[in-house]
């Protein structure tokens, strides 16, 4: 993947959210937090270019570009942080202004004809299969109409995070789905695997939420 608009806008979106937080939720200081972004940065700009070309119709290359950011901030802190306080990190970071009225704009076309299509259209492209970095999924609607499961059995941010030593890291990114999906105002999240804890696949359930009382 090249260093084009993408990277860079996620980058400049991000970035000082990623720094701050290192002072507000993993307690580095204010120099040391100034360091540890502008060695990632370069990190981050390294990783993104050994990243291959994402397919046409590929919908998750943002989710590995997110991972290549976080992976280049985590290797660049003097104190490897534990699951939990790069849970924390890591949801605090992302969920900045922005980032809430993406997942408020997403929830007003989620379970429409069009994001059903579109969601059918990621499934059959299978795009693992010719990139490591990317998914694998099957699509699952609910058979009562509430809504529905994406089903997957490769996962680009496992094999991201596994090539640079932080597989054991992954969940702290698995959980944001429960955050964004907390924010989007219109559905539930709902897992009960993750191929990072070692389960069969990882399914990613999203159910609509009950309007009055129904």
């Amino acid at each position: 993947m090249r260093y084009l608009m993408m990277p860079a806008g996620m980058w400049a979106l991000f970035a000082g959210s990623f720094r701050r937080n290192l002072t507000e939720v993993l307690g580095y200081d204010g120099p040391t937090a100034a360091q540890i972004t502008k060695n990632a940065h370069r990190g981050y700009r390294a990783l993104i270019n050994r990243l291959p070309t994402f397919e046409k119709g590929d919908r998750f290359k943002m989710n590995i570009v997110s991972c290549a950011m976080l992976s280049a901030f985590v290797l660049n802190m003097p104190k490897r942080p534990t699951v939990d306080e790069l849970t924390r990190y890591y949801a605090a970071a992302m969920m900045i202004g922005p980032m809430g009225w993406f997942c408020r704009m997403n929830g007003k076309r989620q379970f429409s004809a069009k994001d059903m299509a579109a969601m059918q259209a990621t499934a059959d492209l299978n795009a693992a299969d010719r990139n490591p970095y990317s998914w694998n999924m099957v699509f699952l609607p609910y058979g009562d109409g509430s809504g529905y499961e994406a089903r997957f059995s490769r996962c680009g941010i496992c094999a991201l995070m596994k090539d640079l030593g932080l597989f054991d890291l992954v969940p702290a990114m698995c959980n944001l789905d429960y955050v964004m999906s907390e924010a989007d105002g219109v559905c539930d999240f709902v897992r009960e695997h993750t191929l990072a804890l070692g389960g069969p696949y990882c399914d990613c359930g999203y159910k609509k939420k009950a309007r009055n009382g129904k």
